[in-house]
């Protein structure tokens, strides 16, 4: 059956069509990257994103296309992870804007609407880099547009839409040199191509199966709150409340309401927000009941879940009662790194790194859980940057400052230089964004495919040394890899040299090179501390 107007239902169907899609080849895009370092999340986190935002609509009974896209696009937002997912969230949320008002939609409204998404994703972004994500679903979205008339069908959007980001993905490699020589297409063209042929699949009658499980899903482990524990972090409550008509005004309800009574109820790290007639509320809370009871005098739930905090709780989110001044959220992993840098005076650590993307709705948490009035962010690496810079941009409670450490080692940097007590933020900020800048940084790892780059042949398990995005030097050992790194930035000219040991160097290799680097550079005073990091032997940081 030929499609003239698309619904709310419809296009539901479709999004579901184009997550499970993407779910079958998340592999393949997540080993997309150009550098060959087992780091690639792409495909993680493009599914984390647009799941995030199938499950707040989960529950909805409406054929209303503008209402749905708006949850959708909200929802999305908040689970979007690294960079591909933040312009993911972004290209959503434009066609959601231009969505705004239609009940339904023909061909010529939702060409319109993908035009605005092209406007909002370039937006999303600094420097926006064609030959990526942004280039696929432009061309594709432009092509679509200017090839319909009057007379063309939804099908007929969506498989020109296809098509074209097909030949776009192709024309990748032209665009961006790193891409051609390393002999791959951009992972998040290639992301949005999975989704599109997933949503044209699903469009036109084809089942798509496959979904994968969430990929952020962690394992429960329920015998760590035994017969004889005493609860010493309450509850982690999300739910969508459904306003309703009986109870309260769905369209002038004010979510002041229910901010002033999950604090009255002492609620904790509060997130709530409303689209329309739907309420997403996030609270941490020793009572869930007492919340829920008090929450149902505005509507009736569509999901709620309840998690007991002691089976999954990280001391670093604990809630703080004292509002301060200037607080630090900082991005690491490795538990070596993490309590380094609580030590150094982070005030929140989350999460994160290579792999492991946090979501814009993990920043929203962790400066609610802060209370501060300004809140400095190091995310610490380049694939974090946007979804940090669009948590600052929704959060209202505090000023958020984002410096933009693409490495654990420019954290490192720039934390040392942030001091609480000093007054001028200004200064402070700048002072931490140039310590950050100036740092000879340099990350050794193992090649998992053999591939050229700048006409440097790399093989499967070389060591690589990295260093300000470029491959600086290769050998047979992270150690030697880490010499031949020094030996070409002049580290005789450094006074101080850092090193965080990752979780896979044993004692022996460790105590190697902290001798050969002794023996080879006297003047150099080494600091070395147990990272803990994966994917990285070594990180080392020369100032």
């Amino acid at each position: 059956m030929t499609t003239y107007r698309l619904d709310g239902k419809k296009y539901v169907e479709m999004l579901s069509g184009g997550a499970a899609f993407l779910s079958q080849h998340l592999d393949e895009l997540n080993a997309l990257n150009v550098f060959p370092v087992a780091d690639g999340d792409t495909g993680t986190n493009m599914y984390s994103t647009i799941d995030g935002g199938l499950s707040a609509i989960s529950a909805l009974d409406t054929d209303n296309l503008c209402e749905t896209m708006r949850l959708f696009a909200r929802a999305s937002l908040l689970s979007a992870r690294g960079n591909s997912g933040v312009i993911l969230s972004q290209i959503f949320a434009g066609i959601s804007e231009g969505l705004s008002g239609c009940d339904s939609v023909d061909v010529t409204g939702l060409s319109k609407a993908y035009l605005q998404g092209i406007k909002n994703s370039y937006a999303s972004v600094q420097n926006p880099t064609e030959g990526t994500i942004l280039t696929v679903f432009r061309e594709s979205a432009e092509y679509a547009a200017e090839h319909i008339d009057q007379n063309s069908s939804v099908e007929d959007f969506f498989r020109l839409n296809v098509e074209e980001a097909r030949r776009s993905l192709e024309r990748t490699p032209e665009l961006l040199p790193a891409l051609k020589e390393a002999d791959v297409v951009d992972s998040g063209g290639a992301g949005y191509l999975y989704i599109a042929e997933g949503m044209y699949a699903a469009l036109t009658g084809e089942v798509v199966a496959g979904i994968k499980p969430r990929h952020d899903a962690k394992a429960i482990d329920i015998d760590r709150f035994t017969r004889d524990s005493k609860l010493e972090f309450g509850y982690c409550t999300e739910f969508l409340l459904r306003l309703t008509t009986d109870r309260v005004d769905p369209d002038s309800f004010d979510i002041n309401t229910v901010l002033s009574d999950l604090q009255r109820l002492g609620g904790e790290s509060v997130v709530a927000y409303k689209q329309d007639d739907v309420v997403k509320v996030h609270v941490h809370s020793f009572t869930p009941g007492i919340i829920l009871s008090e929450m149902q005098r505005y509507g009736e739930f569509l999901t709620v879940k309840i998690e007991n905090m002691s089976l999954g709780h990280s001391d670093n989110m604990k809630p703080r009662k004292i509002r301060k001044k200037i607080a630090t959220v900082a991005v690491a992993s490795g538990d070596g790194i993490s309590a380094l840098f609580t030590d150094m005076g982070a005030d929140s650590i989350i999460n994160g790194g290579q792999t492991s993307n946090p979501s814009i709705e993990d920043f929203i948490s962790a400066f609610e859980a802060i209370e501060a009035e300004s809140i400095i962010v190091l995310p610490n690496n380049k694939n974090i940057l946007l979804a940090a810079e669009q948590a600052a941009r929704v959060y209202e409670k505090s000023k958020v400052y984002v410096i933009p450490t693409k490495n654990i080692l420019q954290g490192y940097s720039a934390l040392a230089m942030i001091n609480p007590t000093v007054d001028d933020i200004t200064t402070l900020i700048s002072g931490a964004a140039m310590a950050a800048e100036g740092v000879i940084d340099c990350e050794i790892t193992r090649a998992v495919r053999d591939v050229t780059i700048e006409g440097m042949a790399i093989r499967e398990g070389d060591f690589m040394a990295i260093s300000k995005g470029r491959i600086v030097a290769t050998a047979e050992s992270a150690e030697d890899a880490t010499m031949s790194m020094l030996e070409g930035c002049d580290a005789d000219l450094c006074e101080i040299i850092t090193v965080f040991v990752g979780a896979g160097v044993d004692a022996e290799r460790r105590v190697s090179l902290i001798d050969r680097i002794k023996e080879k550079y006297p003047d150099l005073e080494p600091i070395f501390y147990e990272g803990g990091q994966e994917v990285y032997d070594y990180l080392i940081a020369l100032e």
